[in-house]
């Protein structure tokens, strides 16, 4: 009799065999959701998705967020710590209450631009932070006005808060 599919919460994911056997695991509400694509892909076609849109702020949020519920738990299997990308996140934040404060995009599209050294950087000392800089990297391309700024944000969170669900420290 062939043994009974293991649920999520018995799985060790952090055993490479089961990593490769099952590719992506991750509870969507009650239900568990498998995806046969290869984790690379989930990167890569979150980017595809970026890189065809003519701003951010043209990202559909229902499309946002259902690739952000993919790749937080592709990041926590990838061992990926806020703490390797917490200079990036600070200088998010900083932006946000800046341009609350301001209301101007001007005062902060230098910073903006600038996220990309810090993603680089996080990814050069730690390999689990480098497909977080490979999604934000050509988001950050796209940014250049408030509400694809706020859309940047959106994503960031998403990705974030599904990184944590998932058991991401």
């Amino acid at each position: 009799m062939p043994e009974p599919p293991k649920k999520v919460n018995s799985l060790n994911l952090h055993n490479p065999a089961n990593i490769q056997e099952k590719q992506q695991l991750h509870t969507s509400a009650d239900k568990t959701v498998m995806s046969t694509e290869p984790p690379l892909e989930i990167t890569k076609r979150i980017v595809k998705t970026i890189t065809g849109l003519e701003s951010l702020k043209t990202y559909p949020i229902r499309d946002l967020v259902k690739q952000a519920e993919e790749f937080g738990p592709y990041l926590k299997q990838q061992r990926l710590e806020t703490n390797q990308v917490r200079k990036f996140l600070d200088a998010v934040n900083k932006m946000k209450v800046t341009l609350a404060q301001t209301n101007d995009f001007s005062k902060i599209e230098t910073e903006v631009v600038l996220l990309k050294p810090k993603l680089a950087y996080a990814a050069a000392r730690q390999k689990a932070a480098k497909p977080m800089s490979d999604v934000m990297s050509p988001a950050i391309d796209k940014v250049r006005s408030t509400e694809d700024f706020e859309r940047l944000v959106q994503l960031i969170e998403s990705i974030i808060a599904y990184h944590k669900a998932e058991g991401g420290k």
